[in-house]
């Protein structure tokens, strides 16, 4: 009989993830070893064995957890049965309070990917696609003509642009919070929004 996991195996895990992350996103993948790992996470390195094969591994895990919970917040809004706006709203509020708590991860995910395999990054990818489909219905909701248009997925595009690269700049201890840039980002996109002419269909590259 194949012997189960320990209690606590989950949050642990959850914690060597946290760290692992931490430092990937301040020294970058290729300049962190699973010494410092382990040592950063005060356990073994045959302990952390325990949790992960190897660094790839550990890369694959942190971008995967990221991106299933973007995926996650997307059908925790959903659930919400919003109005169109307040639907979008929400789905911005969310990111954006995510990215900021989750920004060791982010900068991984963004910086780090390409040291994956192929077939690692195209299962990233998939869940990326359906957050940024989800992202594109919820701007068609808003306003439809621009699905017509073909421009509702290039105003996600913008979008994301604005949402995905906060950790660049915003600072934890600084005076704007990620709460407070939120409905600064929702806003500025909704002011935007109506602003744009949905005459002319887009030239996208297929």
């Amino acid at each position: 009989m194949a012997r189960g996991r320990a209690p606590g195996f989950e949050s642990t895990r959850e914690e060597i993830l946290a760290a692992a992350a931490r430092l990937f996103a301040r020294k970058g993948y290729p300049g962190t070893s699973m010494n410092e790992v382990a040592e950063a996470c005060e356990v073994s390195k045959p302990t952390l064995y325990h949790y992960v094969r190897d660094k790839h591994e550990l890369l694959m895990q942190i971008c995967e957890s990221h991106v299933q919970s973007l995926a996650g917040l997307v059908e925790e809004v959903r659930a919400q049965d919003l109005a169109p706006e307040a639907h979008l709203r929400a789905l911005i509020a969310r990111f954006v309070r995510e990215y900021g708590e989750a920004q060791h991860q982010h900068r991984v995910l963004t910086e780090d990917v390409k040291f994956l395999d192929d077939a690692d990054r195209e299962r990233l990818l998939l869940v990326e696609r359906q957050v940024v489909a989800a992202f594109a219905e919820a701007v068609a909701a808003v306003r439809p003509e621009l699905q017509a248009a073909r421009l509702h997925k290039p105003l996600t595009m913008l979008l994301f642009g604005m949402i995905n690269w906060t950790f660049t700049w915003l600072r934890p201890d600084g005076e704007l919070s990620y709460e407070s840039v939120a409905p600064m980002v929702a806003d500025l996109f909704f002011g935007g929004l109506g602003a744009v002419q949905a005459s002319k269909p887009a030239a996208l590259v297929e």
